[in-house]
């Protein structure tokens, strides 16, 4: 009777584990990721990098749960320029005009929803910029080892207002949209 008991309690025991799974958290490479942004204006655009401080993936399986990020605001790069025009802007971008770095040295994104699977999710969370939260959703497309995904950030929601017409009236050709691209690649 009592071997029987213990058979009983180990096979419950080995289905209970069969049918959980555990949440596997895994970190971004950081070197080996990339963050590509697109400023738009009026009359063109800007192009550069920015560099991620850490970031990890959190699975069930193979299922995304979360996607949690802090950004290095510090690294803004402006790529499509060069001497003293590069010089100027990414000085103008991290001033506080823009993201006032020296405030605000990091950025983050902080999951609150994932919805999908097989590898296509749309992701929901927190975009805080300049110490300022605000929901923001994206598609996440997640492999083996890397993921994707493109955002569209709103910086008027963040208190960036230079060249804003969401703050600022007769701006004509110097209106710069509040809207900005981020093209992130993550290997982990």
């Amino acid at each position: 009777m009592k071997t029987i008991k213990n058979t009983l309690v180990i096979v419950f025991a080995f289905a209970l584990v069969s049918f959980t799974t555990s949440t596997i958290k895994k970190d971004v490479k950081v070197k080996d990721s990339k963050i590509t942004w697109t400023g738009h204006k009026l009359t063109g655009k800007h192009e550069g990098t920015i560099g991620l401080k850490e970031g990890t993936l959190s699975f069930e399986g193979k299922k995304l749960t979360s996607a949690n990020f802090i950004i290095d605001m510090t690294s803004i790069n402006t790529t499509d320029l060069s001497g003293e025009n590069k010089a100027n802007l990414d000085g103008h971008l991290k001033s506080p005009a823009f993201f006032d770095v020296k405030n605000h040295p990091t950025a983050s994104f902080k999951t609150t929803s994932v919805k999908g699977k097989d590898g296509n999710y749309e992701v929901t969370g927190e975009m805080t910029i300049k110490g300022i939260a605000n929901t923001i959703s994206f598609t996440m497309e997640v492999g083996e080892k890397a993921a994707t995904a493109k955002l569209k950030v709103n910086r008027a929601k963040h208190n960036v207002k230079y060249g804003s017409a969401s703050f600022f009236d007769n701006l004509k050709d110097k209106v710069i949209s509040d809207d900005f691209d981020l093209n992130v690649e993550l290997t982990f």
